[in-house]
């Protein structure tokens, strides 16, 4: 069984810049992390591979810097790392950004699963998982909280929806975005650091994708654009009230109204 996990490096802080021309997010500098969601589908990938005797690639489109996610990925159990790294790549909306890992998972081979996380920190969309699916022409399972069963062909796969519960028959090759719920995810082990310290990871840039015309990608493959992005601004302020319990609980109701929570 040959899975791909779609994984992505996303801030480990809220006190992030932006830049004013493209309105993106500037990655570079930043302390970042694998985006927690994916550790997830990581874990899911790691199951499957330890009970089908398969193999696991990690995928994902960024900057540089982002090979350290990937090498990450190698502690938890991943045995190959790809990165899609090319300055026509820059600024992508959800819809460029699938486009470009749809043809990264094409110019390596189209794997028997696809294994994304619900969604990520800092864009919070849940459309690239999707999306990526869609540009492949292969089925996708979203919202999958457990793994019911699985032969020879596909996989019997349990949804979690927002008012039911349904129980889908998929064949491979498909993709699946996973929930919280479905795993708990291991921790980084270091004998796999250190056995795989020297392990290459490749590198794809936008000539070694079966599609390179530029216009598909980046900035200029992006339908969508954003007025405006700014960092959450943090309050530090603080009321101390003393009253009785009937004119507190009325102050917090009134407090509660203003601040638009009721």
């Amino acid at each position: 069984m040959k899975i791909f996990v779609c994984i992505k490096q996303v801030p480990d802080s809220t006190r992030v810049d932006i830049d004013p021309e493209t309105m993106t997010l500037k990655r570079g500098g930043v302390d970042s992390k694998i985006n927690p969601f994916d550790l997830f589908a990581l874990e899911t990938a790691v199951r499957l591979k330890e009970a089908h005797q398969g193999s696991i690639c990690s995928i994902s489109m960024g900057p540089p810097q982002t090979e350290a996610a990937i090498r990450e990925t190698f502690m938890l159990g991943v045995d190959e790392g790809v990165l899609l790294s090319d300055r026509n790549f820059a600024g992508a909306d959800v819809l460029a950004t699938s486009y470009a890992l749809s043809q990264g998972i094409l110019s390596l081979g189209l794997p028997d699963i696809i294994i994304c996380g619900r969604q990520t920190t800092d864009g919070d969309t849940g459309q690239v998982g999707p999306e990526i699916a869609e540009f492949l022409n292969v089925p996708h399972v979203a919202y999958v909280r457990n793994i019911v069963s699985s032969d020879d062909k596909g996989m019997v796969l349990e949804m979690d929806m927002p008012e039911t519960i349904e129980l889908v028959r998929v064949n491979y090759p498909f993709l699946m975005t996973v929930e919280k719920g479905i795993f708990q995810p291991r921790l980084p082990s270091f004998k796999l650091k250190m056995a795989t310290r020297d392990k290459p990871v490749k590198r794809l840039t936008l000539t070694d994708l079966p599609d390179s015309r530029p216009e598909r990608y980046g900035l200029k493959g992006s339908p969508t654009q954003v007025i405006r992005i700014f960092p959450p601004e943090n309050s530090t302020s603080h009321e101390i009230w003393q009253d009785g319990a009937e004119q507190l609980s009325e102050k917090i109701y009134n407090k509660l109204c203003e601040l638009k929570f009721l």
